[in-house]
């Protein structure tokens, strides 16, 4: 498909494809933002796509849109009901070595982030469940498993952990990170955008849908990233998957 989108699955009302990292969901504001991926998919398709969730502009991973609107509104009520299954995959600063559920309600902040409600402040209940996929010297992949739907859910609740992603211009480290940073050599670019990944998606049998799973591979850039950090002496043990 053009611009680099890959189509995981295509059929009775759906199309699910892998977002490639940098591309907004739905045209933004000003110049230099480049084509939206609904404007990518009506172009290749000609037709019409229905965006039933979003993902920030630099995650990547699975994403599902309807292209009837019947579907449209069954998927969209799944979604905002949670019956819609969501994993991802992120790397982080510091080692998450045990599982643990984050029960912490969230706040808007300044310049368009979230933030942990403090002690009296009232929130919207937030919930992401969190296990170590394999353990670095420095850094983690782990898996979250967004139990509500909140803005930048994922980011902050990691951050409120003290395990920031290990790039995130809006929450931690600005920078890319370079071959000799983790492990390798060089100064080369590795790693220039947040490491979240939508990894897999999963929902029930529905009205007029059927249950469906549908999987992402890790992207080329944290894939790379994993191989740098694993140089460094694990004390895990553990495998991706």
């Amino acid at each position: 498909m053009s611009g680099g989108v890959r189509v995981l699955f295509e059929g009775a009302g759906l199309l699910a494809v892998d977002k490639p990292a940098g591309m907004l969901v739905i045209p933004g504001r000003g110049e230099g933002s480049g084509p939206s991926l609904r404007e990518v998919l009506e172009e290749q398709l000609k037709r019409k796509v229905y965006v039933v969730h979003r993902l920030d502009r630099d995650t990547s991973g699975v994403m599902v849109f309807a292209l009837e609107p019947e579907k449209h509104r069954t998927l969209s009520m799944a979604f905002e009901s949670g019956k819609v299954r969501k994993r991802y995959l992120a790397l982080v600063e510091g080692r998450l070595e045990t599982p643990r559920m984050v029960d912490a309600a969230l706040v808007p902040a300044r310049k368009g982030r979230m933030r942990v409600a403090r002690p009296g402040e009232e929130g919207k209940p937030s919930r992401t469940r969190v296990r170590p996929v394999e353990v670095f010297t420095a850094a983690s992949l782990v898996e979250a498993e967004p139990q509500t739907g909140r803005t930048h859910q994922i980011r902050v609740h990691l951050l409120s952990e003290g395990h920031p992603l290990l790039v995130d211009h809006q929450y931690g480290r600005a920078d890319p990170l370079k071959a000799n940073e983790l492990g390798g050599e060089g100064e080369e670019e590795v790693l220039a955008r947040t490491p979240l990944h939508a990894a897999r998606l999963e929902w029930p049998a529905l009205p007029g849908v059927e249950a469906s799973a549908l999987e992402s591979p890790l992207p080329e850039d944290m894939t790379r990233t994993v191989e740098l950090l694993r140089k460094a002496p694990s004390p895990s043990g553990r495998g991706l998957g």
